[in-house]
C-alpha cells in the first residue's frame, strides 16, 4: 500500500548553522517556563529564568536545568548544594520577565516561601520541584546542572506558561 500526501501550500524551509537560525529553529520547540532559585554565597536568594528543564529519570528522581553561563545567578547555581525548579502557571508571565531582567531585586516584587534548606520556592508556581545537586556537566555557553529531587509539589488547576518562537503562549483547547 502506498500513501501520496498532497500539500496544497508548499512549506519553505530556511536552513544555516549561524547563531541566528540555530535559534530560530530551536525556538520552533514549544518549552514551559520555570525560574530557578538558590541561595548565593552571601545567604541571598538567587533566581534565573530558564526554558531548558527536562526529566531525566524517576528511579533516582532526576531532573535537569540549563542555566547560561552568562547569567549572574549560574555562579551561585554552579556551588551551591540544593537549588529548586518553580514551573509558572500563565499567569505568572511577569516572574518570568522579572527573573530575565539583570540588576533587578527580584525577591522583593514576589511572594516565596523557603524550604528546609532555605531554597526560596515560588508561591503559586505550577509545580515547585526542590532537588540537591547530583552533578553538574559543560554545556558550551550554558552549564549542565542535574538536580536529584527531593520533594515535588504541584497542582493541576491552572495552565502553563509557554515559550514559543520569542513570544509568551497558552494552551488553546479546542
Amino acid at each position: 500500500m502506498r500513501f501520496h500526501m498532497h500539500s496544497r501550500t508548499h512549506t519553505e524551509y530556511r536552513s544555516g548553522s549561524n547563531p541566528r537560525i540555530l535559534r530560530d529553529a530551536m525556538g520552533t520547540f514549544a518549552t514551559g517556563v520555570t525560574v530557578v532559585t538558590s541561595l548565593g554565597d552571601n545567604g541571598e536568594p538567587v533566581g534565573l529564568t530558564a526554558n531548558s528543564f527536562t526529566s531525566v529519570s524517576l528511579d533516582p528522581p532526576l531532573l535537569l536545568v540549563c542555566p547560561a553561563r552568562s547569567a549572574s545567578t549560574t555562579e551561585a547555581l554552579e556551588s551551591c548544594e540544593h537549588f529548586a525548579v518553580n514551573i509558572l502557571r500563565s499567569e505568572q508571565e511577569h516572574i518570568s520577565t522579572l527573573f530575565a531582567t539583570k540588576g533587578t531585586d527580584r525577591f522583593s516584587e514576589i511572594e516565596f516561601d523557603t524550604s528546609e534548606n532555605g531554597v526560596p520556592i515560588i508561591h503559586d508556581a505550577l509545580a515547585n520541584f526542590e532537588c540537591r545537586t547530583h552533578a553538574l556537566h559543560e554545556g558550551g555557553d550554558h552549564l549542565i546542572l542535574i538536580g536529584k529531587i527531593t520533594r515535588a509539589r504541584f497542582t493541576s488547576d491552572h495552565e502553563p506558561l509557554l515559550y514559543y518562537q520569542g513570544r509568551y503562549r497558552g494552551i488553546r483547547e479546542e
